[in-house]
């Protein structure tokens, strides 16, 4: 199907809860829609465990009105741990894109995918896993062409505490960095899944 002719792209984040999932995935949809004015929608669930229970939050974007506001054909599927992967990477059409964080991510069930170590980057780079994703986010704004950076950029300063505004700001921007040595025309063109081949 021909960008055109699709109006809706499709992102879940998913992960475990404590890992700031819910919290990318507002930001990117208040970049979309109130900086960048595209119709976005974005849902979220996650199990009663507040930390460490299975979290998944959905962002949507369309350049007309969004009938449906939950994802149905995924173009993007973020999985920060490996239960996620498993849980939710046969929800990823062929076209659709994998990207894992491969310090938390062993085995990953398809040859198109990004892998990036987000968890380790933040330890290593600042000190702490908490900015893991918004490093996830800059990669996954950059890759789906679907949010300009500045955009992603204001969102993010709107809603963060000032006292973290800097070092959010540096992890995103630290994404968008690890995302542009990504060519994502090397990649197979159709996702595999393992039981496939």
């Amino acid at each position: 199907m021909q960008a055109t002719e699709k109006k809706r792209y499709e992102i879940r984040f998913s992960g475990s809860g404590g890992q700031g999932l819910i919290t990318a995935a507002v930001i990117l949809a208040e970049a979309v829609g109130v900086f960048d004015g595209k119709y976005v929608c974005q849902t979220q669930s996650y199990g009663p465990e507040a930390r460490g229970g299975k979290s998944k939050a959905e962002v949507v974007i369309s350049e007309s009105p969004i009938d449906y506001p939950k994802a149905r054909h995924l173009d993007l599927l973020l999985a920060m741990n490996q239960a996620a992967c498993d849980a939710y990477y046969r929800d990823l059409p062929a076209g659709g894109l994998l990207v894992v964080d491969s310090y938390l991510v062993e085995q990953w069930p398809t040859s198109r995918i990004v892998a990036i170590p987000f968890t380790q980057i933040a330890k290593e780079t600042f000190g702490s896993p908490l900015v893991a994703n918004m490093i996830a986010l800059g990669v996954v704004g950059r890759l789906s062409r679907q949010v300009k950076p500045e955009s992603l950029e204001k969102a993010l300063l709107a809603r963060m505490p000032a006292g973290a505004c800097a070092v959010n700001q540096e992890a995103l921007q630290r994404g968008m960095e690890e995302a542009a040595k990504i060519n994502l025309d090397a990649l197979p063109r159709s996702l595999q899944h393992d039981d496939e081949v």
